[in-house]
């Protein structure tokens, strides 16, 4: 008898009901805690005998190549998409969603490209135990660069913190986090990008700022210059993460 940490890929294959000629190459996980406005928009971007192995997940066709998006929200519910499709031969994982802004350096319409996650998710350490930072792939980080000064996307490059509980956030640990040098932090990044390293995958992270608490901002302040700015950069990130799923496939 074995327990989900000694599946094979058969034993996932099996498990997910899923044709091998149907595994994705690149797998888009979206740290966010609404799920249904984002599955409706992967359901009209994704083509071709949809399908959904589970509630937050659609599996799909994009320009002829398989293609899966999942919804998830923190660390543990981006273990079990991330895990599974790993072992069953995924080879590109893009976090995307949103950081609260660590560093006064940046401005609401920025993208973070995520260059490394600080463990603190509650994830990753059971992958990789004993470390504390886990990178993105080089390759993927200077693809998403190049591209986005090709289109004039704003962007910055460095460390998220990954915390596994947003709401214990205070000023003092802010201020702390921002002093390590950290751009943002979020609750997913690093258990994706442990979880590519542990598999011998490749991960990076694309990241709408939503929150700029080291100004004192949160998602309850009433943000309106957010608000008037989030659609597009989610679209700009969308398209940043298509263009890597097709370059890397």
């Amino acid at each position: 008898m074995k327990l989900y940490g000694e599946f094979t890929k058969e034993d996932w294959i099996k498990t997910l009901k899923i044709e091998e000629e149907n595994i994705p190459n690149t797998f888009i996980l979206h740290g966010e805690w609404e799920h249904e406005w984002n599955m409706d928009t992967w359901k009209n971007i994704l083509v071709n005998e949809q399908w959904l192995p589970t509630w937050n997940t659609v599996i799909g066709e994009y320009n002829n190549r398989p293609l899966g998006f999942a919804n998830v929200f923190g660390g543990p519910l981006a273990s079990m998409i991330a895990h599974r499709f790993a072992i069953v031969g995924t080879k590109n994982f893009i976090q995307t969603g949103y950081y609260g802004g660590l560093s006064r350096n940046i401005q609401y319409g920025d993208i973070l490209i995520a260059t490394s996650a600080y463990m603190e998710d509650g994830v990753s350490q059971w992958y990789l135990p004993g470390e504390t930072t886990v990178h993105a792939d080089t390759e993927l980080v200077q693809a998403a660069v190049a591209y986005c000064e090709s289109k004039g996307y704003r962007y910055v490059t460095g460390s998220v913190f990954s915390t596994s509980a947003m709401l214990m956030e205070t000023s003092d640990l802010v201020k702390d986090w921002s002093e390590d040098g950290h751009i943002g932090v979020d609750m997913e990044t690093a258990t994706t990008f442990a979880i590519a390293k542990k598999f011998n995958r490749k991960a990076i992270g694309l990241l709408n700022l939503s929150d700029h608490i080291i100004e004192g901002d949160t998602f309850y302040a009433g943000n309106e210059e957010f608000k008037q700015i989030e659609e597009e950069i989610d679209r700009r990130i969308r398209e940043i993460s298509l263009y890597l799923a097709e370059k890397f496939d």
